[in-house]
């Protein structure tokens, strides 16, 4: 089957740093997303990069701009901890008409499995319109992590990640029927949400 025979989707990608959008060090933020995601998804995906400094109004308005592009799924990285710049969850929850709360008790689970301090980490996510927003860790290693889920050092799955739960929500929100490639992420539907191979 070739990428054609799956729906397109629009995805934004949101890398939320002081630092990085100023030019100080590298964003990695971005690239790590981008290259899960291409490996992750079947689909042909156009990608909306951002790349913005820790400022709640800017995020929010980021955010609205994204999901008014048609975006199905919006990703933020960076943020979300305790520190007094990190107001990613705030500006997340101000444009949100749902909030999603499994999607943050999923991923603290997952990273409390590598770190304790894990339960310093605020990730939330919502349903604005029609587009699902995640709010991700700031590491490489760790977006990794919370969206393929923790393995056992032999590479079989010990949690899965919140990613197998992405494609099913944004058919409820009435996305596009996103397909996963099951060696990096299985998504998991109810049989009766499978769509049959075109």
């Amino acid at each position: 089957m070739s990428q054609s025979d799956h729906d397109p989707v629009k995805i934004g990608i949101v890398s939320i740093s002081d630092r990085a959008s100023t030019g100080v060090y590298e964003d990695k933020g971005l690239p790590a997303l981008k290259d899960w995601l291409s490996r992750a998804l079947k689909n042909p995906i156009t990608f909306e990069p951002r790349l913005i400094p820790d400022e709640a109004d800017r995020i929010s308005a980021t955010l609205i701009e994204l999901v008014d592009a048609g975006c199905a799924l919006v990703l933020t990285t960076g943020g979300t901890g305790p520190a007094l710049r990190d107001v990613t969850p705030e500006a997340t929850l101000a444009v949100a008409h749902k909030e999603m709360p499994g999607f943050g008790e999923q991923m603290r689970q997952i990273s409390l499995r590598f770190v304790p301090t894990a339960i310093l980490s605020r990730q939330v996510a919502v349903v604005r319109g029609q587009s699902l927003i995640i709010n991700l860790p700031g590491q490489p290693k760790a977006i990794q992590e919370t969206l393929e889920g923790a393995r056992h050092a032999d590479g079989s799955l010990l949690m899965a990640g919140i990613f197998a739960a992405v494609p099913y929500c944004v058919d409820l929100i009435g996305g596009p029927y996103m397909e996963t490639d099951d060696a990096v992420c299985k998504a998991f539907r109810p049989k009766a949400a499978i769509r049959p191979p075109r």
